[in-house]
């Protein structure tokens, strides 16, 4: 059997990072790993395949407080990653495994951990952020010693990376490509009525996905509607009451919907357009390859791997937190049904020649698999 596998997250929460490293389980199981996965409480432990063994972690970063609260938990990081290392150091001793990390806030606890265990095992760092901020960096450069390269899902992921002493790959996200998409990619098919045009937005209700902007946005371009589908992340509740006042205003009153939990495939077959409005560089965000790879149209923010997947023609790009520009971009599509088609193919397009999963998700396990070293 090949050697055991330990995948180290930082929160419990699921989103696009813990979705990868989902599939990344799946993988090392049917390869016939032994496989544990060190992580918090939340719905990223309850999803956890039977054939897989958790380690319960503490959060090992930041999770919406505000005020005090944010004062305490920042003063509090140090202590619940002392507390990760030990834990860690358990599994280290005794899996001897290959590790993978899908986190930069689990960075500090597996330092801690290798320093305090004979078995110096390098991990792979798996990066699914783009270091836009001082306080990344930082933790990026206090887990160095830990890490033996990093594979990055962009290349705009990649740069600040390297920049902080690490070898890095790239080694691109990748989704299910449809056999038909769920938008009609005719112009017959398009919406003809500009007063019909949907819009929405699937990501974590979090501020820095950028719901305000959007919102913003949408109260400019009277005949939008605009779906909100995704949940606040702990401690984010508070931001999801002030969307919902927002879209009682008058401008906005009747013309907003927040859908919760979704499915993507049934959003994606009545939306017209999505908009990714992240107001921070995401590295590669799995939504807008996945609503691209159903034909709908995307807008996204012009830095980070948005930028990327929606270069040469795939999709609009706006500067982020224009609200301005993002209403500006709506309204051409809502009045253009034929530049909705031309996105919307050429994205699929995209999507098919660089980013189909049976593809990409093979890579990106030969360069995780190749880049944790034992010392």
């Amino acid at each position: 059997m090949s050697d055991p596998l330990l995948f180290v997250a930082h929160t419990g929460e699921r989103s696009g990072a813990e979705k990868v490293m989902l599939m990344l389980v799946d993988v090392a199981l049917a390869q016939g790993r032994r496989v544990v996965v060190a992580c918090p409480d939340g719905p990223l432990a309850e999803a956890l395949p039977a054939g897989c063994v958790r380690v319960r972690l503490p959060r090992l970063g930041m999770w919406g407080q505000r005020g005090v609260g944010r004062i305490a938990g920042l003063a509090g990081l140090p202590v619940r990653w002392l507390v990760g290392a030990r834990r860690l150091r358990h599994v280290l001793a005794a899996e001897r495994p290959r590790v993978v990390c899908n986190s930069l806030f689990a960075l500090p606890s597996l330092r801690l951990a290798v320093l305090g265990t004979s078995h110096r095992e390098r991990a792979g760092w798996l990066v699914h952020d783009t270091l836009s901020s001082r306080k990344q960096r930082i933790v990026a450069r206090m887990g160095r010693a830990a890490v033996g390269g990093a594979v990055a899902v962009s290349r705009a992921s990649a740069v600040p990376v390297r920049e902080c002493g690490y070898p890095v790959v790239v080694a691109s996200h990748g989704v299910p490509i449809p056999p038909v998409p769920s938008r009609s990619t005719s112009p017959e098919g398009s919406t003809p009525d500009a007063s019909t045009v949907r819009v929405g937005i699937l990501a974590s209700v979090t501020e820095w996905k950028g719901h305000r902007v959007l919102l913003e946005a949408v109260a400019e371009v009277p005949g939008i509607r605009l779906d909100v589908a995704g949940e606040p992340f702990p401690g984010d509740e508070a931001f999801l009451d002030e969307l919902r006042r927002r879209a009682e205003a008058p401008d906005l009153r009747g013309r907003v919907s927040f859908l919760g939990r979704v499915d993507p495939a049934e959003v994606f077959a009545v939306w017209d357009v999505m908009v990714s409005a992240s107001t921070s560089p995401e590295a590669g965000p799995l939504v807008a390859l996945e609503a691209m790879a159903h034909g709908v149209p995307v807008v996204g923010t012009d830095h980070g791997g948005t930028a990327e997947h929606l270069a040469d023609g795939a999709g609009l790009l706006v500067p982020p937190g224009d609200a301005k520009a993002l209403a500006e971009a709506l309204r051409r599509l809502m009045s253009d049904p034929d530049l909705r088609n031309d996105l919307a193919v050429t994205a699929r397009r995209r999507v098919e020649e660089r980013h189909d999963i049976e593809v990409t998700l093979p890579a990106m396990v030969n360069a995780l698999w190749a880049t944790g070293v034992t010392l």
